[in-house]
């Protein structure tokens, strides 16, 4: 297969994210004699500067990271709900779920306190070093990319209206970001400059200063402005105004903190994920129902084989809408249960030769699935078509457009932004993967706190995030809203292992698609031929993808599309006319429009380093050397 780039070898370092500029920073601290983690915390404080429509200071992260010679460990840079987050709050507002946007749906931020740790147990760099890249595009302007400005177009009335506040940064002028047009934040460089003069005051060493710049973000200028904006009602996707639950306490005790990775095996591969507060232990789920046997890499799958990866994805994510959260005691996710060969055996046996209309969760355990009422209605066309006749969920008349439309360069996609005019967002994000020549390996996928999330702070230059809207109001579910827990998120970031060695570090931006396009990325790469004696990571990228949506979707308003399946026109004719003989309800999608995947990989027997990203949307890059 001719891919669209080469995958990147050499032996000095590597680096892949969702954006150039952001890869290009991880590579300039590697350079610098910056390790892995250096490189990465730089490189993030850059993505909250050119990519504010997929993260932000004040969303959130989790990290999957390989210190060299070390286990794999995560770090949680995920909040907590705040204390006055109670499903009772909101349902005295009226509301039956927790709205898409503004403050009330403000978890306590958690990337940049995970940053700083990072940098403070494994990072070597000073912190004025790391944060100089993202403050220097802050100041001095960056090169916008499409998307900023489509998104800051789609919410122009919002922010014209109610949100002055995020006008003043993202409609300068009267006037969304032009593509290549130099999009300045002035007021998030003050604020990382004042961050970074107060925590010199603390005096000398590394770790002081670090340890200080946590306590401003926690507890100085950084989150008293945070409470002050907190406490401002704000118009959100409910059509009414609501301020937040956040509190000066909230944010000063919570702390981002280390655990375990989730890990599963197979066919020689140790995959970790993050726990399931995230979606990561989809991933395993989905490893563990593919059949036995040799199974075709993503490009090479048959219409029949297609079928069983996403059935197999239909049932993971039924289990994930069951039973993961961060609930603790007798309520506990069974993921043991959930993870073991006799479960998996019993699921992969409901995967029939047709299309599956019904959301089924397992019952791990023998324990009795519970899914939340809102379920049961959220569901876009209940009823499932007639056996052989499966209808696209797009008019006929488009999909035989699509079909025959030409293929577009890669990065070309029609859909345009996935934001609604009053903020609303289906789930993107970024993804950051990072190795270095002493073998550090680190994956991480930051997200929230977008441009179109909240009102920006006017005294920081960025707004609160969304994330308590993964939450449920339903009491006694593993995501129901819970002061102190944690809400279920998408992010999931994936490290692989052989052996014992991290050899691959990989995911992508996506919501609930990020597993789904993970799962034939991961195929390829263990099916497809070496290129120059490492893995085809670019070939695994380049191939065609798909997502169903046919189960609960994670974000606002939570719909589902029962029997779908939406395929790249790349993978051909006779694979969507196959789907459709099983009951799929198939839409052929743009040819490059399936993923945003990151990867990089290390060979721990001769150290060669290797590196890809995808050119679906036209602005991931890896770079190194």
């Amino acid at each position: 297969m001719v891919t669209t780039r080469p995958t990147l070898q050499g032996t000095f370092g590597m680096a892949s994210s969702t954006h150039w500029l952001a890869s290009q920073t991880a590579m300039a601290v590697l350079e610098d004699d910056g390790n892995a983690f250096d490189a990465a915390v730089a490189a993030a404080f850059v993505l909250h500067v050119v990519e504010p429509h997929l993260n932000g200071p004040a969303g959130e992260v989790p990290i999957l990271l390989a210190p060299a010679g070390g286990p794999v460990r995560v770090l949680c840079g995920q909040g907590v709900a705040p204390a006055g987050a109670t499903p009772a709050h909101y349902r005295a507002l009226g509301l039956d779920l927790v709205p898409g946007t503004g403050p009330l749906a403000a978890a306590v931020p958690g990337a940049v306190d995970a940053w700083l740790v990072l940098l403070r147990d494994h990072g070597t760099k000073q912190l004025e070093q790391v944060l100089g890249y993202a403050i220097g595009y802050a100041e001095r302007g960056h090169p916008a990319v499409e998307r900023v400005g489509e998104t800051v177009e789609a919410v122009r009335g919002l922010f014209e209206r109610e949100w002055t506040t995020s006008a003043a940064v993202y409609l300068p002028g009267g006037r969304a970001p032009r593509p290549g047009a130099l999009l300045r934040n002035p007021a998030l460089a003050r604020t990382w400059r004042r961050l970074l003069d107060e925590a010199a005051a603390a005096g000398p060493g590394r770790e002081t200063r670090i340890e200080a710049a946590r306590r401003v973000w926690r507890e100085g200028f950084i989150a008293e402005a945070l409470v002050r904006a907190a406490a401002r009602p704000a118009l959100d996707t409910s059509g009414e105004r609501h301020a937040a639950t956040l509190t000066g306490d909230d944010l000063a005790r919570w702390e981002a903190a280390y655990e375990d990775p989730v890990t599963g095996d197979w066919e020689g591969w140790t995959i970790c994920k993050p726990g399931p507060w995230s979606q990561g232990p989809v991933l395993l789920q989905q490893l563990a129902l593919l059949p036995p046997g040799p199974f075709p890499a993503a490009g090479e799958a048959s219409g029949a084989e297609v079928h069983r990866l996403v059935e197999g994805t239909k049932l993971a994510m039924a289990d994930r809408e069951a039973w993961y959260g961060d609930a603790q005691g007798p309520g506990a996710v069974p993921l043991a249960e959930l993870l073991s060969p006799g479960y998996a055996a019993t699921r992969r046996a409901l995967i029939g030769p047709d299309a599956s209309y019904a959301l089924r969760p397992g019952s791990p355990g023998g324990r009795t699935p519970r899914l939340p009422a809102h379920v049961h209605g959220a569901a876009l066309r209940e009823r499932p078509p007639e056996p052989g006749t499966g209808e696209p969920t797009v008019p006929r008349e488009d999909a035989d457009a699509r079909e025959a439309a030409e293929p577009g360069p890669p990065g070309t996609d029609p859909a345009g932004p996935a934001v609604a005019p009053d903020g609303a967002t289906r789930g993107d994000t970024c993804h950051l993967d990072v190795v270095d020549r002493w073998g550090n390996m680190l994956s991480a996928t930051p997200s929230g706190g977008w441009l179109q999330s909240s009102p920006v702070v006017p005294e920081l230059g960025f707004p609160l995030g969304t994330r308590l809207q993964m939450t449920r109001l339903e009491p006694g579910l593993p995501n129901t809203l819970t002061p102190g827990r944690r809400p279920r998120t998408t992010l999931s970031p994936t490290l692989a292992l052989r052996g014992g060695e991290p050899v691959l570090a990989f995911g992508t931006p996506g919501g609930d698609q990020q597993d789904q396009w993970q799962l034939p990325f991961l195929l390829g790469v263990a099916r497809r031929p070496p290129v120059r004696g490492g893995p085809d990571l670019q070939g695994a990228v380049d191939a065609p993808n798909w997502h169903t949506e046919g189960f609960p979707a994670s974000f606002h308003p939570r719909t589902w599309r029962p029997g779908s399946v939406t395929v790249e026109s790349r993978a051909g004719a006779e694979t969507v006319a196959e789907l459709r003989r099983r009951g799929h309800r198939v839409t052929v999608g743009p040819p490059w429009s399936e993923g945003r995947l990151c990867a990089v990989a290390r060979d721990p027997e001769t150290g060669v380093l290797s590196a890809a990203a995808d050119p679906r949307g036209a602005q991931g890059y890896a770079v190194g050397r």
